[in-house]
């Protein structure tokens, strides 16, 4: 039987929730492109509940011992002695979100002997070195467009909250005034700016849809250009060969690809120079694709008019961290694929790996990231062999 260690964020600071705002939640069947939503043979939970915190448990544990496996759940994954390194020695499957990442080194890697699958419960596996798993021929699969419209409408409403100076026009309220002036004088109409995406994937292209009707002019940059119907017909996108070539024209850039090594800081001090001055620039991809000092003082010199995103580098991110404090930001941790919405979706997609890896079934090709010692499915499309994870032994900082 096996040992199954599954790392989840903290519980509310108040307790697990006993009840919700909602009473329950939009049914879906599929998502934009036509794929089906996760199909679990069965769940153990109530669709809209807290899943993605430690006592939520991925709504895994009924299903997994009736089965005879055993379950581990823990937050405590950085830093000596963690709980996380403790229990890898024997773990099987390791399953983890972006939000609280177990950071699967080389090292980790190494010292887990039985390990055989590394789960992303959510989208996005870079907090896994790539090159090690398939060195170790190890399964990497994640839960593929589980939270991608989630992000994707995180995204908007960042660019609209920074663009229309909303979250300081907020705080005037909060703090009893009604200063006008002050909230007028850092805001815009995003209506006629030029916004691009870096990546238009399923995030990506789902921003350009939900941007369109604000009458902005659309572009992007991707490995894999649209096809026609869409670029054209649809969009009316001005595609660009490259985001170095893209970002000189844009109001607005949103970063939506993967971390891997060839993105990873690929928005640093010269690419942010080459940015219009006071431009807006959104990251919910991953932290690391950002030069951490070069968007603090991008925002300090005016070079940018503001950041916004839920990704840092490592997570959580160090208390000194100085996106924490930077001027003109909108930065919150790391939720917009985490809603409760997407917890009911991603929950169910892990149940589903799970269930195809105890039966000796496939998984879903559009779930895996590595296996049999190579790129595969949407890993294929999306990564290239190597490692992103050096750095993340500073997330022990946060506790301390």
């Amino acid at each position: 039987m096996a040992k199954v260690l599954c790392v989840l964020y903290d519980d509310p600071i108040d307790g697990y929730p006993k009840s919700y705002p909602r009473a329950d939640l939009p049914r879906l069947e599929r998502y934009p492109d036509g794929q089906t939503l996760p199909t679990p043979k069965a769940i153990d939970f109530k669709p809209g509940a807290l899943l993605g915190s430690v006592s939520g448990e991925l709504g895994l544990r009924k299903y997994l011992e009736a089965n005879g496996h055993t379950l581990v759940v823990t937050s405590d994954k950085d830093g000596d002695n963690s709980r996380l390194d403790r229990e890898l020695e024997d773990a099987e499957i390791v399953i983890s979100q972006p939000f609280w990442p177990a950071y699967m080194t080389r090292e980790r890697i190494e010292r887990a002997k039985k390990l055989k699958m590394i789960v992303t419960a959510g989208i996005g596996s870079d907090h896994t070195d790539l090159q090690a798993a398939m060195d170790r021929k190890l399964t990497v699969a994640e839960v593929t467009y589980c939270n991608s419209i989630s992000v994707a409408e995180h995204v908007v409403m960042m660019i609209l909250g920074l663009v229309r100076n909303y979250i300081p026009s907020y705080q005037w309220v909060v703090k009893g005034g009604w200063n006008i002036a002050d909230c007028a004088a850092r805001s815009y109409d995003v209506e006629g700016m030029q916004v691009g995406t870096v990546a238009a994937g399923r995030i990506g292209l789902a921003v350009l849809r939900r941007m369109k009707p604000f009458d902005v002019k659309l572009h992007y940059t991707d490995r894999h250009r649209l096809p026609r119907a869409v670029e054209e017909e649809e969009l009316g996108l001005t595609f660009h060969e490259s985001a170095a070539a893209m970002v000189p024209h844009c109001d607005v850039v949103t970063i939506n690809c993967p971390l891997h090594p060839e993105t990873e800081h690929l928005f640093d001090a010269k690419m942010i120079g080459s940015m219009k001055r006071g431009a807006y620039l959104i990251n919910t991809a991953r932290g690391k694709i950002c030069d951490r000092d070069a968007v603090a003082n991008a925002l300090k010199s005016g070079q940018l008019a503001g950041y916004a995103g839920d990704v840092w580098f490592p997570q959580p991110a160090p208390q000194d961290h100085p996106w924490r404090t930077m001027p003109h930001h909108g930065m919150t941790p790391h939720i917009s694929g985490t809603s409760l919405s997407a917890q009911t979706r991603y929950a169910a997609g892990v149940r589903e790996i799970l269930e195809c890896y105890f039966e000796n079934r496939p998984i879903r090709d559009e779930y895996l990231i590595v296996s049999d010692g190579k790129l595969a499915g949407t890993g294929a499309h999306s990564y290239s062999a190597g490692n992103a994870t050096t750095g993340s032994d500073e997330a022990a900082k946060f506790k301390q």
